[in-house]
């Protein structure tokens, strides 16, 4: 193991540094690295070259679960615990995630809804659940704010809208999206924090008028909407790739290609059994 660790590190540090520290001489190394290359070692060299090209297409996003479920699903037959060891090893990691900042004004004065969710996180098909929230993000001119509506069964953004302002026309528009193109009938859930954005008279007549329930967190609770705080915080990720952006029209064209060409159709989601969005709905609409 030691003379691995050498092998890994000898780009970065100087190897007789390195078996100095690790008290092994360095003929010892140079002997053990021109054996003849195990039948094992060959494997795991091909199978760290397929894990950093699964990592690498996530855009480093998949830890080694969903690195597992992607080479499954390419066919490999590979254990789970042999892929988390490779990566490990080799350092390939998730960027940490931190907590994105949303935007919940609860002092107001309109009626609160129950929570009539209540953490159930599962959904028996599309459209019978549905998740809001909102959010923002900085650029050089401002604020740029956020609302996505997100269907609980297959983890898919159905709708979403930004804007300039965080006026009551932003929820307004992404409700109004996800209703014009899911056709959603009566007795769908809609569950979302309990601020006046979500709240306004305007915004539960919308839901009222197409049968949906109307259902909120309670309050200062984020885990009651669990699976959005999960979105944003792969929102995060992303924007700390891209970012910082100069403009809101390099803020769009970031949040477009995450939402429709990563995040719906790409992204392994561990809550769906490693599938994508895309990939849910389609089995959804075969059965």
């Amino acid at each position: 193991m030691r003379f691995r660790f050498i092998e890994d590190h000898r780009k970065t540090f100087l190897v007789r540094v390195m078996c100095s520290v690790l008290e092994v001489s360095a003929s010892g190394y140079y002997a053990w690295r021109h054996r003849p290359e195990s039948i094992r070692s060959q494997a795991s060299r091909a199978l760290l070259g397929d894990i950093r090209r699964v990592h690498t297409k996530s855009r480093r996003r998949y830890g080694s679960p969903r690195v597992h479920a992607a080479l499954q699903a390419e066919g490999q037959r590979v254990g789970r615990n042999r892929v988390a060891r490779l990566m490990r090893r080799h350092g390939i990691a998730v960027p940490s995630k931190r907590r994105f900042r949303v935007t919940t004004d609860s002092k107001h004065g309109f009626p609160v809804a129950p929570n009539l969710l209540n953490r159930k996180f599962t959904a028996p098909g599309p459209n019978k659940v549905w998740l809001a929230d909102m959010t923002y993000i900085p650029t050089g001119e401002g604020w740029l704010y956020l609302a996505v509506v997100l269907d609980l069964f297959s983890r898919k953004v159905v709708s979403w809208a930004m804007r300039e302002t965080i006026a009551q026309e932003l929820t307004l528009s992404a409700l109004q999206m996800a209703i014009t193109n899911r056709q959603p009938g009566p007795g769908l859930l809609q569950h979302s924090d309990r601020g006046s954005q979500y709240a306004a008279h305007d915004y539960r007549r919308l839901l009222a008028k197409h049968g949906t329930l109307c259902s909120m967190s309670r309050k200062g609770n984020c885990w009651d909407n669990a699976p959005m705080e999960s979105f944003f915080g792969s929102l995060k990720t992303e924007l700390e790739e891209d970012g910082p952006f100069l403009t809101r029209q390099d803020a769009r064209s970031t949040l477009f290609r995450f939402l429709e060409a990563f995040y719906n159709r790409t992204r392994l989601h561990s809550a769906i059994g490693y599938k994508t969005p895309a990939d849910m709905e389609q089995l959804a609409a075969a059965a």
